[in-house]
């Protein structure tokens, strides 16, 4: 497991389409999610113990604020032939287990990955209502142990955006295994 910190961001970029196929068979673009007020995107697979760690809270996160307005998105960017553990099958088996109630994507060609620069899994990009890029950060202080989370980072972003505020605190990048780039 190679630690890999997110790559930095300019704040207000604009969000880079995309479109790609989910573990629920359908495709997601963010133009599907145009009524939402927020949009986070996640690049995420299947393996990595960082990510594993802090799913749960992913979902919690995703049913406390669905109905506000947010919408998270998985993007799994990992090469599945280097990773088996990686592959569409297994999201969909990992989706199942973890309880996702937010699509998870495959972005087998890994452009997309590319395209906004991620680095790790997780790698967290945070959208407004004009699609900029508000927030790129890690989802709070602790990914190893929920109980002793004190700063819990995007639930602060993503409820000063719906309050029309900006975000007022350092943004600390993200950490986690890098992209399992093809070779």
């Amino acid at each position: 497991m190679a630690l890999k910190y997110s790559n930095e961001l300019n704040p207000g970029s604009e969000i880079i389409h995309f479109e790609l196929k989910g573990t629920d068979g359908d495709l997601h673009s963010p133009e599907k999610y145009a009524d939402k007020e927020i949009i986070v995107i996640i690049f995420m697979c299947n393996h990595c113990p960082y990510v594993k760690a802090i799913t749960g809270r992913l979902v919690k996160l995703h049913s406390d604020y669905k109905d506000r307005g947010v919408q998270l998105i998985g993007i799994n960017p990992n090469d599945p032939v280097q990773y088996p553990e990686d592959s569409f099958d297994e999201m969909i088996k990992f989706s199942i287990e973890r309880g996702l109630k937010f699509p998870y994507l495959t972005d087998h060609t890994q452009e997309v990955a590319h395209n906004y620069y991620a680095a790790c899994t997780p790698d967290i990009y945070v959208f407004d209502r004009e699609r900029k890029l508000r927030y790129h950060g890690r989802l709070d202080d602790n990914w190893q142990d929920e109980d002793k989370v004190t700063s819990s980072d995007l639930q602060k972003a993503i409820d000063l955006l719906l309050e029309k505020r900006a975000i007022d605190f350092q943004q600390i990048p993200s950490m986690g295994c890098s992209i399992k780039w093809k070779n």
